[in-house]
């Protein structure tokens, strides 16, 4: 099925990203790139990467390591990091814990989601960012889908969707005052298919996760969780071996997979040409209410 897509409109979606990532680098003065070992990160870690050739990328990554972390992304995040020659900022959730300065979840559904949000922004205040690029796409979840390319954030890094500039004829306004920052998102335009497919062209190594591989996995509430240590389990959930893959990345406590064959990434295109749920949909976090994702980004999330 991958063959018979037109890859055209590929062209026009990465020069439309590199010029965006050319603008951020134009008009700030320190900006990041938030790196989380995602598909996405990497594909605009790529773009970036093509986008300043000859020269180095000329931001550093920042990685908000929340310390459930699956391990092949970290493997793969300090891999990527010493190949492209690039600077590494990671904010960690661990040491607020321990500093008292946030409060872990508890029970069943604990995760440690929500509390990257202070590790994040206490990142971007500590080394005085004014714009962190991100990887989000407007076709992940409806709060995504309100996004600007150039997205405001107050000097508390909160997010107000109903002022946001204008983006006519992708002319870019990054002007803001002392504190304030932006959050610019280069694959806006971007599908999960979009995706799949520029990473098939363009042979992106991505880490060994996306891919089918036998996990032991507990089912709860639908989904498809990775068992580890972090996963508090309830007395009658039981650890079994899957054929699984991941869609998306993130904490492994929240992070659901499906059962797949996919092996390659020919088969991964196919099989994401008709899938009729979003890639989102697995994740336990954006399940915690209506308007769970708008709110932590109200807040500050990515």
């Amino acid at each position: 099925m991958s063959g018979e897509y037109n890859l055209s409109h590929l062209d026009e979606l990465e020069a439309e990203s590199m010029y965006v990532l050319r603008e951020v680098a134009a008009q700030f003065d320190r900006p990041s790139l938030l790196f989380s070992g995602g598909k996405d990160s990497i594909v605009v870690a790529h773009l970036a990467r093509k986008a300043f050739f000859p020269a180095r990328i000329p931001l550093p990554f920042v990685h908000i390591d929340t310390g459930h972390n699956f391990p092949e992304t970290i493997a793969f995040r300090d891999d990527l990091v010493e190949k492209l020659g690039v600077q590494l900022i990671v904010g960690s959730v661990q040491t607020l814990i321990d500093r008292g300065e946030v409060s872990e979840e508890k029970g069943f559904n604990a995760s440690r989601n929500s509390i990257q949000t202070p590790a994040l922004v206490g990142a971007i205040e500590e080394h005085g960012f004014d714009a962190c690029i991100g990887g989000a796409r407007r076709d992940e979840e409806k709060a995504r889908a309100k996004e600007r390319f150039f997205s405001h954030r107050d000097e508390f890094s909160s997010w107000d969707p109903k002022n946001q500039r204008p983006e006519l004829w992708q002319l870019f306004n990054g002007k803001h005052q002392p504190g304030e920052h932006f959050r610019v998102f280069p694959l806006n335009n971007w599908t999960e298919l979009d995706v799949w497919n520029y990473i098939l062209r363009e042979q992106i190594e991505i880490p060994s996760l996306y891919f089918s591989h036998k996990r032991k996995c507990v089912r709860r509430a639908g989904q498809i969780l990775a068992f580890s240590e972090h996963l508090n389990l309830r007395p009658e959930e039981k650890s079994e071996m899957l054929c699984v893959r991941f869609r998306t990345l993130g904490d492994l406590t929240i992070t659901g997979a499906v059962e797949s064959n996919a092996e390659t990434i020919e088969q991964v295109v196919d099989e994401v040409a008709v899938a009729r749920n979003t890639e989102r949909g697995g994740r336990m976090d954006d399940r915690r209410g209506e308007t769970a994702m708008e709110d932590r980004k109200k807040e500050g999330y990515f």
